[in-house]
């Protein structure tokens, strides 16, 4: 097994904050992994935990050595939430039974105080089960209830030896600002749009469409993974050929035929269709450039009308309005 930390790409100044941390034994009892929903937080939060429960880690050295008992069980398996190591502790809304945190209901909406108390103040006072450390790995941390975040505070004050959390965020402003300010901040910044491409090439993607989808993804792999979904894929690529095929037309019934039938689509679904438009219409562009053709103004136009509409429609404007506004005016570019 590959220690997951050195998997870690696109995130160069966490990643050397936490190898610093652990090659040199200075440890933080709590951190707070900000960024990004698929930007690689989690993945190095169970680095993280495997390196300090390593069996075999050598003082002063930052890496895990991944074959151990330790390592292998330090870090979730294919299709499972949490691992099997009894010091790496997952805390997650809904993630549990309830009737294993002392819950009659399931947590629907928030991370309850049932979990902290079951599974941190019960465990957190004793040193390790069996590994150098316990981590507690808490995802999606903004979602602790009030009175969760409040018991968790207790802990974080005065952790037990040996015992620290990472917590997860994607909104880490809206914490308790008494939570962040015990917490070590680690910034998790957006992938580039090559890396995103890369990685979806090494889990069998065409290049070209990979390209396209991490245009789309904002930086996120956990958002590229999604908008690679062969169906969705095939309803954003019909949308654009039909969206093309109206502009170019002599015909402006098409426009309005696409305009009415969008009033149908999720704005989500929709926008998105919309950001592969653009991203089409770029590529165009880019290609026109380089070719030095004159139609490479017109893709330039038409990319800032594309984009407006995009606003628009974000902004609740009428979506038939907008997509017949943003085609006519392309027809016109």
């Amino acid at each position: 097994m590959v220690p997951w930390l050195s998997t870690l790409r696109g995130q160069p100044t966490a990643l050397a904050t936490l190898r610093r941390a652990i090659g040199s034994g200075r440890v933080h009892h709590a951190y707070l992994f900000d960024g990004p929903e698929g930007v690689g937080k989690e993945l190095a939060a169970f680095g993280f935990a495997q390196a300090l429960v390593c069996e075999r880690r050598a003082e002063g050295s930052a890496d895990a050595c991944g074959e151990c008992r330790a390592c292998a069980r330090a870090v979730p398996k294919a299709g499972q939430r949490a691992p099997l190591h009894p010091d790496v502790v997952v805390l997650e809304r809904g993630l549990y039974d309830p009737a294993a945190i002392g819950r009659r209901t399931p947590e629907t909406q928030d991370l309850s105080i049932d979990q902290i108390r079951t599974l941190v103040i019960e465990r957190a006072a004793f040193p390790p089960y069996e590994g150098r450390a316990k981590i507690f790995v808490v995802r999606r941390a903004e979602e602790l209830s009030t009175a969760a975040a409040n018991a968790l505070l207790k802990t974080l004050e005065e952790p037990g030896p040996r015992t620290h959390f990472v917590l997860l965020s994607c909104a880490a402003d809206s914490l308790l600002p008494t939570i962040r300010s015990r917490s070590l901040r680690v910034r998790f910044g957006p992938l580039s749009d090559d890396l995103v491409t890369d990685l979806l090439v090494e889990r069998g993607s065409v290049r070209t469409e990979a390209a396209a989808i991490a245009r789309l993804a904002a930086g996120s792999m956990a958002a590229a993974l999604v908008l690679n979904d062969p169906d969705a894929l095939a309803v954003r690529q019909h949308f654009v050929s039909r969206a093309m095929a109206a502009i170019e037309s002599r015909d402006a019934g098409a426009v309005f035929d696409l305009a009415e039938e969008s009033k149908k689509v999720s704005k989500d679904a929709l926008l998105l269709q919309m950001h592969a438009l653009a991203a089409s219409i770029g590529d165009q562009g880019r290609a026109a450039v380089a070719a030095a053709d004159d139609r490479a103004e017109t893709a330039s136009l038409r990319y800032a009308i594309a984009m407006n509409a995009i606003v628009q429609i974000e902004s609740n404007a009428s979506v038939q309005l907008a997509l017949e506004s943003m085609m006519l005016r392309m027809r016109n570019a």
